[in-house]
C-alpha cells in the first residue's frame, strides 16, 4: 500500500517535470501526459479504497518511514502514513483533480499558455497528495508552502491581467499571515515534546509535555495557517478574488485541494486541541458561515456567489471540528468536494457558453454576470440538471449527499450547546441553522436567475448551446457522487450516515488532552446526542424549504420586486453588496498603513541613516582638511624651519671654512687681539 501511496504522489509531479521542460514540444501540447498521470493516481487510489473497504476497520493504519534530514541528536524521517482519512482524501482529491484535468481539455483548448496550465494542475496536485500523505507536521508545512505556491501561479494564470496579477499576489500574501501562525505554532510543539510526528505529539501531549496554556496557544497558532488556507474570517478576503483565475482552477481550490487543507488539517490536529482551543475554531468556523452567506445572496457574478458559498461552507466545517464533531466536519468536506466542484465547472459550462455567443456577437460584456443570462434551461439541458442537483445538495435537501453531512454538523453543534452549561454557546446552531436558509436561498436565486424564466438578453441566448462532452461527462459523474447512496451504503439511510461505511470508518480519534486531564474534554450522552440530531433534521428541513421558497417567491414567481427590497434595506443591501467593506478597510488600514510605515522606513533611512553616513562623511572630511593644514603649516613648518636654521648655519660656516692659510692666520690673530682685549676690561 506504502508503495501504491508514493506512486499516486509522485506521478504528478512526474507529469509537471516533463510538462515545463517539453511539454510545449509534445502532441496536444503534452496535455495527455497531465491527465495519464492524475488519471494513474485516480486509479490506485480506487484501489485503496478497496483495501480499505476490504479491511473494514476504523483503526486502520499503515505507516513506513526511512531517514531524512539527520544533524547530530535532530532528525526528521521521511515518514508516510495510510489511515481511512488520508486514504479517503486521497479519493476526493485525484478525483476532483482528474476530472478537472479532464474537463480542462475542453475549456481551456486554444489558450496560449495551454502546456502551462497542465504542468500547474499537476504541480498542485503533487502538493495536495504529498499533504494529505505526510506523517509529521514538518512535511505537511512543506506541501502546505507549496499548494500556496501553486495557488499564486494558478490564481494568476492570465498574468497580463492586472486583476488576476493582483489576485495571485492578495492570496499567496494573505496565506502567508496564517502560514506565520502554522509556523510559532509548530516551532512550539517541536521545542516541548522534540518531534514533529502525529503519534509523537499524541503521545507528548497525553503525557503532559505539552498542556495548559501553552497546548492551547499551539492548537490556535496552528488554526491559524487553517484560517489562512480555509479562507476563514478575517483571512477569507482572498477566496472570492481567487476567481481570477480559469473557471477549473476554482473548482480545484474551492473543492478539494487548497481550501480543504485547512479543514483537513484541522482534523489530523484534533486529538490536541485545548477546550478553550476548540471553543476557538468553533466561533471562528460559525461566524464565517454566516457571515459569508450574507454576502453570497447580492452578488451578481456567478463565480462570486459560488465563492461566497465556499467560504461559508468551510465554516461549518471549522464549527463541526470546533465542537467536537470530528466525523461531520470531515464528512462534509468530502460531499461539498463533489457538488461544489460540480457547480464551478457547471458556473465554467455557462461562462464558456456566454463566451462563445458574445463573442459571436462581438459584445464585451462581462460573461459571468447573472443579469445577462436567463431561460438557459432549454438550451443547456445536462448542464442545468446535474447544476440543479448540485444545489439541492449544497442547500441540504434530503436525498442527497449534503443533506446528510450538513444534517450531521447542525446536530452536532446543537447538541454541543445543549451539554453545556453556557446559553451563550447556542449561538452556534443559530449561526449554522440561519446560514442554511441564506444557503438555501442564494443558491436557487443563482439557478432560477441563470436557468429559469424569459431571456433577460434574447440575442446573446439565441446563441447558448451545450458545452462538449469533455465538460459535461465530469458534470455527470459529480452528479451521481452528489447522491446520499454513495455515502451511507450498505445501508440505504436518506436521513443520515448511521450505518454507512463513512460512519463506520471514520471515528474520532482518541483525545490526547482527554488523556492528559483523565476525563474526556466534550462528553455528549449519547441521550442529548439523539434529541439534537432528531431535532437538526427537522430544523434544518424546515429552513432549507423556506429559503427556497423564499427564493422561488421573489424571482421565479415575481411577487415582490428585488429591486423595491433592495432599495428599501438600502444600507443592509450595500453592506452586503460591498462585502462589509472589508477590502477598503484593509487597504485603508494594513495596505496603505504598511505603505506608510514603508515610506517612514524610508523617510528614516534617507534622512537619519543616510544623514548620520553623510555626517559623519563631513566631519572625516573637515578633519581631514583641518588635519592636512596642521601637517602642511605645523609640521612641515617645524621641519622646513628647522632645515632651514640648519641650512643657514651651515652656510655661515662655510663662509669661515675658505680653505685659504692666510685667511686662517687672520683669524687667529683676530681672535688672539679679541682674547687681549676682554682680559683687560
Amino acid at each position: 500500500m506504502i508503495t501504491q501511496a508514493l506512486i499516486i504522489w509522485l506521478l504528478p509531479l512526474l507529469a509537471f517535470t516533463i510538462q515545463i521542460f517539453v511539454g510545449k514540444r509534445l502532441p496536444r501540447k503534452g496535455d495527455w501526459v497531465s491527465v495519464s498521470a492524475i488519471g494513474i493516481s485516480f486509479m490506485l487510489s480506487i484501489m485503496l479504497m478497496i483495501q480499505m473497504f476490504m479491511a473494514y476497520d476504523p483503526e486502520f493504519a499503515v505507516t513506513a518511514a526511512m531517514p531524512w534530514i539527520e544533524t547530530g541528536n535532530f532528525a526528521i524521517p521521511l515518514g508516510i502514513r495510510l489511515d481511512n482519512l488520508a486514504i479517503i482524501m486521497l479519493m476526493v482529491v485525484t478525483t476532483v483533480s482528474f476530472l478537472v484535468h479532464v474537463y480542462s481539455m475542453g475549456y481551456m483548448a486554444g489558450d496560449q499558455y495551454y502546456n502551462r496550465f497542465f504542468a500547474y494542475l499537476s504541480l498542485f496536485s503533487f502538493s495536495m497528495l504529498g499533504l494529505v500523505l505526510w506523517d509529521n507536521l514538518f512535511g505537511i508545512y512543506m506541501m502546505w508552502e507549496l499548494v500556496g505556491i501553486c495557488s499564486y501561479l494558478l490564481i494568476g494564470f492570465y498574468f497580463t491581467k492586472d486583476s488576476a496579477a493582483n489576485a495571485g499576489k492578495k492570496a499567496f500574501i494573505t496565506n502567508r499571515i496564517g502560514d506565520f501562525g502554522f509556523l510559532i505554532g509548530l516551532l512550539i510543539v517541536f521545542t516541548t515534546i522534540g518531534s514533529f510526528n502525529f503519534s509523537a505529539i499524541h503521545e507528548g501531549v497525553s503525557s503532559g509535555l505539552l498542556s495548559g496554556g501553552l497546548l492551547t496557544a499551539a492548537g490556535v497558532l496552528l488554526f491559524a495557517g487553517a484560517v489562512g488556507k480555509s479562507a476563514q474570517f478575517p483571512l477569507h478576503v482572498w477566496l472570492p478574488d481567487a476567481m481570477e483565475g480559469p473557471t477549473p482552477v476554482s473548482a480545484l481550490i474551492h473543492a478539494a485541494t487548497m481550501v480543504a487543507a485547512g479543514v483537513y488539517l484541522m482534523a489530523r490536529l484534533s486529538f490536541m486541541l485545548s477546550f478553550d482551543a476548540m471553543l476557538v475554531v468553533a466561533y471562528i468556523g460559525g461566524f464565517t458561515a454566516i457571515f459569508a452567506a450574507t454576502i453570497a445572496i447580492t452578488q451578481n457574478d456567478i463565480k462570486r456567489v459560488l465563492a461566497y458559498s465556499t467560504v461559508s461552507q468551510l465554516g461549518y466545517m471549522i464549527m463541526a471540528l470546533g465542537v467536537g464533531s470530528y466525523m461531520a466536519g470531515f464528512f462534509h468536506l468530502v460531499t461539498h468536494a463533489m457538488f461544489k466542484a460540480g457547480l464551478f465547472l457547471g458556473s465554467g459550462s455557462v461562462i464558456h457558453a456566454m463566451h462563445h455567443s458574445m463573442h459571436k456577437l462581438h459584445l464585451h460584456e462581462d460573461p459571468n454576470d447573472l443579469r445577462l443570462m436567463g431561460g438557459f434551461k432549454s438550451k443547456m439541458p445536462v448542464t442545468y440538471a446535474t447544476f440543479l442537483i448540485f444545489t439541492l445538495a449544497l442547500s441540504g435537501i434530503p436525498f442527497f449527499s449534503g443533506f446528510l453531512s450538513k444534517d450531521a454538523i447542525l446536530g452536532g453543534t446543537l447538541a454541543f450547546a445543549m451539554s453545556q452549561h453556557n446559553p451563550i454557546h447556542f449561538l452556534l446552531p443559530v449561526f449554522g441553522f440561519t446560514a442554511a436558509m441564506i444557503t438555501a436561498f442564494y443558491m436557487f436565486r443563482l439557478v432560477i436567475r441563470t436557468f429559469y424564466g424569459k431571456p433577460v438578453r434574447p440575442e446573446i441566448y439565441e446563441h447558448i448551446h451545450e458545452s462538449p462532452k469533455q465538460m459535461t461527462v465530469p458534470l455527470m459523474v459529480l452528479a451521481a457522487l452528489s447522491i446520499f447512496i454513495v455515502y451511507t451504503l450498505p445501508s440505504f439511510n436518506p436521513t443520515g450516515a448511521a450505518g454507512g461505511w463513512f460512519d463506520h470508518l471514520i471515528q474520532h480519534p482518541h483525545s490526547a488532552v482527554s488523556a492528559q486531564l483523565g476525563h474526556d474534554v466534550l462528553h455528549i450522552d449519547h441521550e442529548t446526542e439523539h434529541l439534537a440530531h432528531i431535532s437538526g433534521i427537522i430544523i434544518s428541513i424546515l429552513v432549507a424549504g423556506l429559503g427556497i421558497l423564499l427564493a422561488f417567491f421573489i424571482y421565479y414567481w415575481k411577487k415582490a420586486d428585488h429591486t423595491r427590497i433592495a432599495q428599501s434595506i438600502r444600507p443592509l443591501y450595500l453592506l452586503s453588496f460591498n462585502k462589509y467593506y472589508f477590502d477598503e478597510i484593509y487597504q485603508a488600514t494594513f495596505v496603505r498603513g504598511l505603505l506608510a510605515w514603508n515610506d517612514l522606513l524610508n523617510w528614516f533611512d534617507a534622512k537619519i541613516i543616510d544623514g548620520i553616513v553623510n555626517l559623519s562623511a563631513t566631519v572625516t572630511r573637515v578633519f581631514s582638511a583641518v588635519s592636512g593644514l596642521f601637517d602642511l603649516h605645523i609640521v612641515d613648518g617645524l621641519v622646513n624651519g628647522l632645515a632651514n636654521v640648519t641650512s643657514l648655519f651651515g652656510n655661515g660656516l662655510r663662509k669661515i671654512q675658505t680653505g685659504q692659510v692666510q685667511n686662517y692666520i687672520l683669524g687667529a690673530l683676530l681672535g688672539t687681539v679679541l682674547i687681549i682685549i676682554i682680559s683687560l676690561i
